[in-house]
């Protein structure tokens, strides 16, 4: 008598491992804006042990709170941005033919993890949101059998993976940009070109290894047909993917303005004018390093590629839900950020400063990327902010290296790639888009807890050995 195996059984063990880890996610891990929470209670006990004053962490988190006002503004209109885009009627049918082209669900994660972080190389606003509509596509074809979990986490991979290594990398633009740099910064790194940093060889090698790699574990732990999770209707639903919006027949006259194409043209005028100028007044991607420079070109283009104005309001309209989790978590991590920084214990030093100490006191020039890395992964469990978090790691990190002879453009990458490693797990990048997919933190951090067991000793042992080929070459001031 043939023994019956139950579906889970014959899933790869990597697979069966994320199913694992996602069930648990579901029942244990909490909403993301519990989580900010609780990281704020943690750091504020830390710092307590510390020697700090409760009265000094008490207003320490109350202004921290609104410090990142404009930040979370900025990261508002990228998600608003990027959506626009990605829902305008050219880009939706290219999205379409897109995801024609996958024959399996495991397929068809593995395609949304590539197509994640390769456009994350470019933009990692535009990845989140492109990669979540490209999963919701694929979720419309029911023959794939595609678990809208995994698929879910995939898209992710842009921003959990890669996003540091590519054009949008924070602490790389910085560093080339000796006006946006702190004086103290400039003296001691001086300036670094991206020829030093994202465009090393071993970087890209670093980049492309990574990608490959993501992808396969993506392919791996995507649930087969038998245990695949199709969208829920109500999260399916929740943000239509197109915004059609066709002219009425009969229009009231303070409706014609809506449906006409005049004012469109008349604002991309203005926009596209001003951003001619910027981009011939600096290279293009110090242009569009800048954020409002950015988010300005994302809705100037959106609103030409929806033509009317009417589709442009209600694809905004339909993004804003997307932003909620980002207007609610911002301001905690903005308090967060302050207590680790801005508040002193015994000896008048803060909680970052102690754990900057505990890393590069043992550190050696063979250790420094391994120490480092750890260092910037934890750091960036509780300040998940790649520029913010650079201006205030970048001083001692790089100090250490130049006393330690390390090769001060590699050591802006082992930041990159070491920084990405939390936002595997940390549901505050996470939210742009959970919004666009109706899910929950909980629905996709199994599978990219996955991965971070993959990442952590391949993205450390690659930044080790990699730093082995690059000697040290002293700053280059302005």
């Amino acid at each position: 008598m043939n023994r019956v195996v139950p579906p889970a059984r014959r899933e790869h063990w990597l697979a069966r491992t994320a199913l694992r880890c996602a069930g648990f996610a579901e029942r244990w891990f909490p909403d993301a804006w519990v989580f900010a929470v609780l990281g704020v209670l943690i750091v504020a006990v830390a710092a307590l042990a510390c020697g700090a004053r409760p009265q000094a962490i008490a207003q320490a988190f109350g202004q921290g709170y609104w410090s990142l006002i404009p930040f979370t503004m900025q990261m508002v209109f990228v998600v608003i941005g990027g959506y626009v885009v990605a829902s305008a009627p050219v880009v939706a049918r290219l999205i379409e033919r897109l995801a024609r082209w996958p024959r399996s669900g495991r397929g068809a994660v593995a395609f949304v993890a590539a197509a994640s972080m390769l456009t994350s190389l470019l933009s990692w606003g535009f990845s989140l949101v492109f990669a979540g509509l490209l999963v919701r596509a694929l979720a419309r074809r029911p023959e794939l059998r595609m678990d809208y979990r995994a698929a879910g986490a995939a898209a992710y991979l842009g921003l959990g993976a890669v996003w540091a290594m590519g054009l949008s990398s924070s602490a790389a633009q910085l560093q080339a940009n000796p006006a946006s740099m702190p004086p103290g910064l400039l003296a001691i790194t001086g300036v670094l070109p991206f020829a030093q940093t994202i465009f090393l060889w071993q970087s890209l090698l670093l980049t492309a290894v990574l990608i490959a790699v993501s992808v396969l574990v993506a392919y791996a732990t995507a649930p087969g047909e038998a245990n695949a999770r199709g969208a829920e209707a109500d999260a399916h639903d929740r943000i239509p993917d197109r915004s059609d919006a066709a002219t009425p027949a009969r229009l009231r006259p303070g409706e014609w303005l809506e449906h006409s194409p005049l004012l469109t043209i008349l604002l991309s005028l203005l926009a596209f004018g001003w951003l001619a100028g910027e981009f011939a007044a600096k290279p293009a991607a110090r242009a569009i390093a800048d954020l409002n420079t950015y988010n300005l070109l994302f809705l100037s283009l959106g609103l030409l590629l929806h033509w009317r104005p009417r589709g442009f309001l209600d694809a905004v309209a339909k993004a804003v839900p997307g932003t909620t989790g980002v207007l609610l978590q911002f301001p905690l991590y903005g308090g967060i950020a302050l207590l680790l920084t801005g508040v002193p214990g015994t000896g008048g030093e803060t909680l970052a400063h102690r754990l900057s100490e505990l890393f590069v006191q043992v550190a050696s020039p063979d250790s420094f990327a391994l120490v480092m890395g750890a260092y910037s992964a934890v750091l960036g469990f509780f300040v998940p902010s790649g520029g913010g978090k650079w201006i205030i790691e970048a001083p001692y990190v790089m100090q250490a290296a130049n006393e330690l002879r390390v090769h001060l453009g590699w050591a802006v990458q082992v930041y990159n790639a070491a920084e990405a490693l939390p936002n595997l797990v940390n549901p505050f990048w996470m939210l742009p888009l959970l919004g666009v997919l109706g899910l929950k933190a909980r629905d996709i951090v199994g599978f990219t807890f996955v991965q971070l067991l993959v990442h952590v000793p391949l993205v450390l042992g690659l930044l080790w050995l990699l730093g082995m080929t690059l000697e040290y070459r002293a700053p280059v001031m302005p």
